[in-house]
């Protein structure tokens, strides 16, 4: 189970950090109309780091409430480094309950950094993050994405992101 939450931690950061851009379409006709972008990556999981925050240890887990993994993976498109991407994941719920983590990641990427926000619990599922924002040509975004970990060590992060602010002339 520590394998699994690790796992799924790492790759839900991985996520975020894809790099293969399609080019832009719009979601309405004309002026000032939103723009959204679709950014896959395949990633390359960092080994799992957990940090001991919590002093009271559950005898049968290998980690703690507020106990927190970080991670550093790397991004690749069409087979070159596009990236990478980087967060923590605080563990906040234990058995009985199911193991669930709240996480926050970074992808940093040549043209800006895309931040993102996900809830991670064990198992193969595919991980859903929220795109909360980012620098560079990526600032005023927004969006959602998906973390596929294929259990090997390798996963696919695929970002739809959306211009929440008008560019240009447009006053």
């Amino acid at each position: 189970m520590r394998r699994s939450l690790l796992a799924s931690a790492a790759i839900t950061a991985a996520v975020a950090a894809g790099a293969v851009l399609i080019p832009a379409v719009s979601q309405a006709a004309g002026p000032g109309a939103a723009k959204s972008r679709t950014l896959v990556f395949q990633v390359v999981f960092s080994p799992h780091t957990i940090i001991a925050a919590n002093n009271v240890r559950p005898k049968h887990l290998p980690f703690a409430l507020g106990d927190e993994n970080i991670f550093h993976d790397q991004l690749f498109s069409k087979g070159h480094h596009a990236g990478d991407e980087l967060g923590s994941c605080v563990i906040v719920s234990l058995p009985p309950d199911p193991v669930l983590a709240n996480c926050s990641l970074v992808i940093r990427l040549p043209a800006g950094n895309i931040v993102g926000q996900v809830p991670i619990s064990p198992g193969p599922a595919p991980k859903d993050i929220a795109v909360t924002g980012g620098t560079g040509i990526y600032r005023a975004i927004g969006g959602d994405g998906t973390l596929v970990e294929f259990g090997n060590g390798k996963g696919r992060l695929t970002l739809r992101v959306v211009a929440l602010a008008p560019r240009g002339s447009q006053s």
